[in-house]
């Protein structure tokens, strides 16, 4: 069976909106699909142990990862040593490096907790790191270039070769996220890429 297991982003949770309306689509318009929304700690290094034990439950072929922002360089870092696919959206390129500026006291904008930001959040996302993709086919990027947070531009030169879906405007929030979702539903559908194929 298909497996999609959504990957949010900093300060967020299970209930953020994009991974409410994926989960609601494919609940209300597709079968043979397992969807999983892990709850990530703010420490990176737990919040990718949680993300493997949640890919540790399926095969990866048949395993897509869809993160946003943070959540997109976990599942690229998740996708690289595991062999799955990952959609990508508004994805942090490198977050180490921007990170510092975040330092000190943050809210979770759905549960309320709070948590301090600390140099050793951004030793764990060093860390993590991965210079490059090796496997651009099984990747899909969206981006707005409206991004207010970060550059899109550097999501393009990092996902070379990978398939890009790029929308003039927009935010951080990926607005154009619904219009995607059925198309990106059915690349999870889709048969994986052999190496060295193109993306479907």
């Amino acid at each position: 069976m298909r497996a999609i297991v959504y990957l949010h982003g900093f300060i967020s949770s299970p209930q953020s909106k994009k991974a409410v309306m994926l989960g609601d689509y494919l609940r209300n318009c597709v079968t043979g699909v397992e969807y999983e929304v892990p709850q990530l700690h703010d420490r990176p290094a737990l919040a990718f142990d949680a993300i493997l034990a949640a890919c540790a439950r399926h095969d990866p072929a048949d395993l897509t990862l869809v993160g946003s922002s943070l959540g997109g360089f976990y599942a690229t870092v998740a996708a690289e040593r595991i062999g799955c696919r990952a959609a990508v959206l508004n994805p942090a390129v490198h977050p180490h490096r921007h990170f510092a500026r975040y330092l000190g006291p943050q809210r979770n904008l759905y549960t309320g907790e709070t948590f301090v930001l600390t140099d050793a959040h951004v030793d764990e996302l060093r860390a993590l790191d991965v210079e490059r993709i090796t496997r651009p086919e099984r990747y899909w990027v969206f981006l707005e270039t409206g991004d207010e947070v970060l550059d899109y531009r550097e999501a393009i030169a990092f996902y070379e070769g990978a398939l890009h879906t790029v929308v003039r405007g927009g935010d951080h929030t990926l607005i154009s996220f619904p219009e995607h979702i059925p198309e990106l539903v059915d690349w999870t559908m889709s048969d994986p890429v052999p190496v060295g194929g193109n993306p479907q």
